[in-house]
């Protein structure tokens, strides 16, 4: 039970081709943001499609095959666990961001 503490899975489609950061240590850093989205009909019976968007950063070979492969509107499943972070920007102003860092990555579609 241990492994479902902090545990993220989710399908969808990239919307926008990923960016890949080379770090002075030779390491790489695949960052993209992930549409998931879920259909319901409201109370008038109409159709719906809520999207909801994810950060997503992986790294090292995970980084490599996102870099080599997946491209804007490619369909994958990930599997990760959320992180949360802050940082300042040039104005002073305190950030907050929450991502998914993604350890397993399945290419579907075509």
């Amino acid at each position: 039970m241990n492994a479902l503490r902090n545990k993220v899975q989710l399908i969808g489609n990239l919307g926008q081709d990923p960016e890949i950061v080379n770090l002075d240590n030779g390491r790489k850093l695949a960052k993209f943001a992930l549409a998931t989205n879920e259909t319901y009909r409201n109370k008038n019976g109409e159709k719906v499609t809520d999207t909801q968007w994810h950060n997503v950063v992986a790294w090292g070979k995970t980084a490599e095959i996102i870099e080599n492969y997946l491209s804007k509107g490619k369909e994958v499943a990930i599997e990760g666990k959320l992180t949360s972070r802050s940082y300042e920007t040039k104005s002073g102003d305190k950030r907050y961001i929450t991502e998914i860092q993604c350890n397993e990555l399945l290419m579907l579609g075509k």
